[in-house]
């Protein structure tokens, strides 16, 4: 929760990335606050009252995950929002003549979204989307010790960096609003 509200504040992307993590986590405790309680969060260096806090908000989360039909696959309504909120700040971005930084580096990555959706198994997926699902994959791939190829690390750094603009871009929106015409 702690990690969840900084990121969120800092960078909606990581922020995601960090949530769908989170969904992970819990399903990986087959979805037992008890279990998330004991094997999870008491390995954590916080007061007490903070623990309450951070069990209570995976009790939250996995509350929704029961009501929304997600303890086994899928997202959180919450991050199919912010998700559906990044992607409608790319359209608005790339719609504008105001950000010609924006538009060259989403058509730098193109190629590569284009690449993955080919591979992937979603085909009409938003390309935000496949970027996230691309780093997603990747960071999993990392966490487990696996290898990826010099060709998949660039396309990664080209759509890191890319979805790292969309970021920035969302914060200076919800800061300060961006003018698109």
């Amino acid at each position: 929760m702690f990690v969840a509200q900084e990121l969120r504040k800092n960078n909606i992307a990581e922020y995601l990335l960090y949530m769908w993590q989170i969904e992970d986590t819990i399903r990986a405790f087959d979805c037992s606050l008890t279990r998330i309680k004991r094997e999870y969060v008491e390995r954590f260096d916080y007061t007490d009252e903070q623990k309450e806090e951070e069990i209570d908000w995976f009790g939250n989360l996995i509350r929704m995950m029961n009501q929304e039909n997600c303890r086994e696959k899928g997202h959180l309504q919450i991050n199919k929002v912010t998700m559906q909120m990044l992607i409608e700040l790319n359209d608005q971005l790339l719609q504008s003549p105001k950000f010609p930084f924006y538009n060259t580096a989403y058509y730098k990555v193109l190629p590569f979204i284009v690449e993955l959706r080919n591979r992937g198994a979603n085909k009409e997926e938003n390309e935000i989307e496949t970027c996230f699902n691309s780093l997603y994959g990747v960071m999993m791939l990392r966490l487990q010790k696996k290898d990826i190829s010099p060709d998949t690390a660039h396309a990664v750094k080209e759509i890191s960096t890319f979805i790292g603009m969309l970021s920035d871009y969302y914060k200076k929106d919800k800061e300060e609003g961006l003018k698109f015409e």
